[in-house]
């Protein structure tokens, strides 16, 4: 009697293990199909892996994570409030859960960089020098101390590498003008003019 006993306890045990790893291997499907789906959906403006073919959406792919994550909460909570971050990005973030913002954050990031764009040479070799050494006499330091000699971010700090030039210029204007709070990088462009602006994401787009 104990024998059968034991034997029906071992089974049910068998059983509820069993149902519970079935149970997690649905709910992990229905992760992956939610983002995958939520991929999908970015990839529309943004590009097969994060690979933009509009300057009016970033490039995304190998990003940092954090930056991405960062800017994801601030389009679901309204804090960043620039244009096109309105009419684009409310909507889409408004429904993503701090997981699924994690999780990609963390695929774009691990995408290849974007392919450099062409350029015009000299705007491109006094880009570069802006961004390696700012303008001392202005008052605007090396971008470089921040995101990097090779411009490809670190931490909260975006990669600048690759990304369309139209975009990183326009969000140098929506910046100084206060349109996107961007506390650190007010004080950092706030006297740059429009050709230094030109000059350096030219730049940063050739890379």
């Amino acid at each position: 009697m104990k024998r059968r006993t034991l034997l029906t306890l071992t089974l049910g045990a068998c059983v509820g293990i069993g149902g519970l790893a079935q149970a997690q291997n649905l709910a992990n499907a229905q992760d992956k199909a939610e983002l995958k789906a939520t991929i999908n959906n970015c990839s529309v403006c943004h590009g097969i892996n994060g690979h933009s073919v509009s300057p009016t959406f970033p490039n995304l792919a190998a990003q940092q994570p954090v930056y991405l994550e960062n800017q994801l909460k601030a389009f679901k909570d309204h804090t960043r409030g620039d244009p096109n971050a309105q009419a684009f990005m409310w909507g889409m973030a408004s429904g993503l859960s701090d997981q699924m913002i994690s999780q990609v954050a963390g695929y774009f990031s691990s995408q290849p960089p974007p392919p450099p764009e062409n350029g015009d040479p000299k705007l491109i070799a006094e880009g570069h020098h802006i961004f390696t050494h700012g303008i001392p006499a202005e008052g605007v330091p090396a971008c470089a101390s921040c995101h990097g000699p090779d411009a490809a971010g670190r931490g909260m700090f975006p990669r600048l590498a690759g990304q369309h030039q139209e975009y990183l210029l326009k969000q140098l204007l929506v910046i100084q003008t206060a349109l996107r709070n961007a506390p650190v990088m007010h004080g950092v462009i706030r006297d740059l003019n429009r050709q230094q602006m030109e000059a350096v994401t030219t730049y940063l787009a050739s890379l």
